[in-house]
């Protein structure tokens, strides 16, 4: 049986919300039973924002996650609120651009991706989520990229659908760590 369960966070604005509609989303396309559950701070940008996704194979008794299998946290406030939430074994993805801190943990895999640094390569400093996504999903293939990259359009609010190929390879680059 496959069940991931993923809590996404970082600053409102960093896009935290976009990857995890897109990966549940990309479950969907793939015929995964799926549960996508936003949470805001107190003020959307500038606050802290975070979603957990669930993707599993059978049906899904509950939307929320106390022990996720993995984290992807693009600031450091993310890291320190939610790595210890991180069930033994699991994975947390830390984007390294922005968080110097090392995870205080030796019963979890780390996985350091330089997002913006990467997203900055390509021209655009908001890709730097995608290229946390591509790295996740190169490293827990609960949904192939394909799937991911082929969701865009219909995750993306039309007005960002210029920002499609550059999102892409973002996801690409991050695919490759």
């Amino acid at each position: 049986m496959m069940k991931e369960e993923v809590i996404m966070a970082g600053f409102g604005g960093q896009g935290v919300m976009s990857i995890g509609k897109l990966l549940s989303y990309a479950g969907m396309k793939e015929s995964k039973e799926v549960s996508w559950m936003p949470s805001y701070g107190p003020e959307m940008r500038g606050g802290t924002a975070n979603c957990t996704v669930i993707v599993s194979d059978k049906k899904i008794p509950s939307p929320l996650s106390s022990k996720p299998d993995s984290i992807i946290v693009m600031n450091l406030p993310s890291l320190d609120k939610f790595a210890p939430k991180v069930k033994s074994g699991g994975t947390i993805f830390v984007n390294s651009s922005l968080i110097s801190k090392e995870v205080e943990r030796d019963d979890v895999e780390v996985v350091k991706i330089p997002a913006n640094k990467i997203a900055n390569e390509l021209g655009n400093n908001k890709a730097a989520n995608m290229a946390m996504l591509g790295a996740y999903i190169a490293k827990k293939e609960i949904v192939s990229l394909d799937t991911v990259k082929n969701s865009l359009e219909n995750v993306l609010p039309e007005r960002r659908h210029g920002l499609i190929p550059i999102n892409e390879k973002a996801l690409a680059k991050g695919n490759e760590i």
